[in-house]
């Protein structure tokens, strides 16, 4: 019987010992330095509030594929949800993602969507090109004004550098809607576990032939012997120890409070004035409608650089990193019976329904190298490298 060792008992991690079980003949040790599974996706009731909360902040999960909605709902009941995020700016609240109603009350006009588009692209900075940057981006597409008001502070606060030092990708991920619709995401499927996420790690890692061990620090050096093939999930520049430096990270971390009643009316709120510390609130009775709370908890999200003792939550990516990416992976690809996948092994910022897809696909892949008789992938053939 094969032995197959998983660093990491998050959603990578979890679904890939779930399908090694179900379709080798193997056994699958998992293992995970927290003492809980579920990665940055645990959930938990609060002891004070029996609210469920997102400890590591809000995730909701969305997808435009039906199969990953399907199976992620093979272990969980997922609810509808919809994420109608707000933000506050210079002591307003509006509406976001940008939209029609974000555009009239920002401007005070009563514009049709025809009209808005065309307002947009008077105000809109024709002089860039090719924007170079993030800030450029921006500027090209909704012009100096929504610019400086819901994406200047807030982003100098969430990557703590300036826009310009951003790529100018990271912006074409946000939409602009020339219609009422507030709706944050624009996936189909969207929701909520109705009873957390842990529950949906709780079944992916339940199997006979599946261990996992809690608290337990992985070390290239010594973990790797007696093992088949060792599936990585956590950061890749851990698993050299560094040797070309670390990769760089934004990191979060929150400040707790509690309230009778309802603190903010919604889930999420964000706040864009560079003076305002944080960067959101997130109250989380909100995302679970169905339930009804007497009490309330509340945290306020702070971004800071990923320090030695921090979670790694978004990855930079900028030009030094990208170099020491590179390096990283070429000595990756010289191992043998060592495979890298998740988000932090591949130091991309991914959705949860990209990840599991991803840990689906390569499982694929994986089993068909192992049946074939070839050499394992080393990385997730479909991502950017």
């Amino acid at each position: 019987m094969k032995k197959y060792l998983v660093v990491g008992a998050g959603f990578s991690g979890a679904v890939l010992a779930n399908e090694l079980v179900n379709n080798l003949d193997c056994q699958v040790e998992v293992i995970d330095e927290r003492s809980h599974i579920g990665g940055n996706c645990y959930t938990e009731r609060d002891k004070k509030t029996d609210v469920m909360v997102h400890i590591y902040g809000p995730h909701i999960f969305n997808t435009d594929r039906q199969d990953i909605w399907d199976y992620v709902n093979r272990f969980i009941e997922m609810v509808p949800f919809i994420n109608r995020v707000k933000a506050v700016f210079n002591g307003t609240v509006y509406s976001m993602p940008v939209n029609l109603h974000t555009i009239n009350q920002f401007f005070n006009k009563a514009l049709s969507p025809t009209e808005a588009k065309e307002f947009l692209d008077s105000i809109a900075d024709k002089s860039i090109d090719e924007p170079q940057n993030f800030e450029e981006q921006a500027m090209k597409f909704i012009g100096k004004d929504l610019y400086k008001a819901f994406f200047y502070g807030y982003t100098k606060k969430q990557w703590g550098c300036e826009p310009t030092e951003l790529p100018a990708a990271i912006l074409k991920r946000i939409p602009v809607r020339f219609n009422y619709n507030d709706n944050y995401y624009n996936n189909p499927l969207q929701g909520i576990p109705r009873n957390g996420f842990t529950e949906m790690f709780d079944k992916l890692l339940d199997h006979p032939n599946i261990t996992v061990t809690l608290n337990r620090k992985f070390d290239s050096k010594e973990d790797v012997a007696g093992y088949d093939h060792v599936f990585f999930t956590g950061p890749l520049d851990q698993y050299f120890h560094y040797r070309y430096g670390r990769l760089s990270y934004r990191t979060v971390y929150f400040e707790k409070g509690y309230a009778e009643g309802d603190y903010q009316g919604n889930a999420v709120i964000n706040y864009c004035n560079q003076e305002v510390p944080y960067t959101r609130v997130h109250e989380h009775k909100h995302f679970t409608p169905w339930e009804q709370h007497e009490g309330t908890v509340y945290f306020k999200e702070y971004s800071k650089e990923t320090g030695e003792e921090d979670i790694p939550y978004y990855p930079k990516r900028l030009a030094g990193d990208k170099e020491k990416l590179h390096r990283y992976r070429s000595e990756a690809e010289a191992l043998s019976n060592v495979s890298f996948l998740g988000r932090l092994a591949t130091y991309r910022y991914m959705d949860m329904h990209h990840v599991i897809g991803e840990a689906l696909d390569f499982s694929k892949a994986f089993l068909a190298a192992i049946a074939a008789g070839d050499r394992p992938p080393v990385f997730p053939n479909n991502e950017e490298k």
